[in-house]
């Protein structure tokens, strides 16, 4: 944390101590108490452990999809953690769960969604995607869930926890969807992924939407890594076409503790049709009576939820607008900035090529000097353990069918079934500068 959100941190605690005690004198009882030489040797060991992590905050990092949350953003959370609000009714945390409804109505409205809208915060994106499918599932009980090769495995695990069929939808080789391989009358949803975590590519909505309305199909957009790029969907630097169509989605799913600055975990789902809430109709004997107002319980498949996480998005929200010149666009502008400068940079490089063209701000690439799809696997391996090793880069591996991969690059020879690239996350702005010097030491690892 820098000094200065150390200080707001400080300030903000020292006034939330005022309120405490105004509610009369009291003591911590003895059998909570930590003598202060205990407390300083655990906090030692403590900060030696973590210490083993990997520096996730620093630009050389840029293997997976860890986004250090922004300072103000962790000291939001700090404070409400000291009072530790429940999101589930309204009494366990009557401040948070009303900035809970309000970052869930400029979320809405972001999406494009009307003022009509059901939805609310969840511990995670796989959470979220659990919960629209459920009520993919309530909506039409005898229908299937399709969702493409590319989709996350959530899906399919989902699936199968609902007891629903899901169906994979095969692609073709331009990305759009095989919809001639699948019957519609059997599908009861279909999930289109805007932003994949494997390379973040965007799932073409603008052809599923009118083939999914002419049959009668929802639309459940799952948008946890990317949905926050819609800021840029007027910017030019995208292509916008599928980040306007979001409002025509039945749900949308997308992710705060990914590009959302949140600390984990903050996940959130959105219904465009508030009728569904009756999906989620029940009674708690004991839960709902300090208010005649809607509960956040009543419409969640979760009960205890971090009111903290509701803090902390509020705040972040208020210091960073869903704009594309304010707030977020400038920091999203510069995460697809970083990504796109690499893949530059690497054209006219002789130890690595790139697999594709980055659509957001994951690179796929991989070691030049190779005949052979295991060869390629084996050198990216290498490279991603001596950065490991020398602690001087990180990266992530990605693999890639054999198949898939040789029809982008068809001069190499296929003897594996699976291709092992390398991968790259530019999660954080501070990558834009970076990543020359990120190349530099990948190839001098080469």
């Amino acid at each position: 944390m820098d000094e200065n959100a150390q200080k707001t941190l400080d300030r903000a605690l020292e006034q939330l101590s005022e309120w405490k005690a105004s509610f009369g004198e009291w003591e911590q009882d003895d059998s909570l108490s930590v003598s202060e030489k205990k407390e300083q040797e655990v906090f030692a060991r403590l900060v030696q452990r973590l210490k083993c992590n990997f520096p996730f905050h620093h630009p050389v990092y840029a293997g997976q999809m860890l986004k250090p949350p922004h300072p103000l953003t962790w000291a939001a959370y700090a404070m409400a953690m000291s009072i530790n609000p429940n999101n589930h009714a309204l009494d366990g945390g009557p401040p948070s769960s009303e900035m809970e409804k309000e970052v869930l109505a400029d979320l809405a409205h972001f999406f494009g969604y009307g003022e009509e809208f059901l939805g609310h915060l969840t511990a995670s994106g796989t959470i979220a995607n659990l919960e629209a499918l459920w009520v993919a599932r309530e909506s039409h009980p005898d229908k299937k869930i399709a969702f493409s090769e590319n989709s996350h495995y959530t899906h399919h695990r989902m699936c199968g926890v609902l007891r629903v069929e899901g169906i994979k939808v095969p692609l073709k080789d331009d990305g759009s969807f095989d919809l001639d391989a699948t019957d519609p009358q059997e599908m009861g949803t279909i999930v289109v992924t805007l932003g994949t975590t494997g390379l973040g590519e965007v799932e073409p909505l603008d052809q599923i939407l009118p083939w999914a309305k002419k049959h009668g199909i929802r639309i459940h957009i799952d948008a946890a890594y990317g949905g926050f790029f819609r800021t840029l969907k007027d910017s030019g630097i995208i292509d916008g076409t599928c980040w306007k169509l979001m409002e025509e989605a039945d749900s949308i799913v997308v992710d705060p503790h990914k590009h959302g600055l949140q600390p984990y975990g903050c996940g959130c789902v959105l219904f465009k049709d508030p009728t569904v809430g009756k999906f989620y109709k029940h009674d708690s004997p004991y839960t709902y009576f300090t208010s005649e107002d809607l509960h956040l319980g009543e419409i969640s498949l979760e009960c205890s939820r971090a009111g903290a996480a509701a803090v902390a998005l509020w705040a972040t929200l208020q210091l960073f607008p869903l704009e594309e010149e304010e707030g977020f666009g400038p920091v999203l502008k510069k995460c697809l900035q970083a990504a796109q400068n690499m893949y530059e940079l690497i054209s006219t490089s002789e130890k690595l090529k790139a697999y594709k063209k980055p659509e957001l701000d994951i690179l796929g690439y991989f070691p030049a000097e190779a005949e052979t799809t295991s060869e390629i696997s084996e050198k990216s391996k290498a490279v991603f353990d001596a950065g490991m090793r020398e602690q001087s880069f990180y990266l992530s591996l990605y693999k890639i069918p054999a198949g898939t991969f040789t029809q982008l690059h068809p001069e190499y020879n296929v003897d594996s079934d699976q291709v092992t690239i390398l991968r790259s996350v530019f999660m954080k702005p501070e990558q834009k500068a970076f990543v020359k010097e990120l190349l530099q030491r990948i190839e001098k690892a080469i």
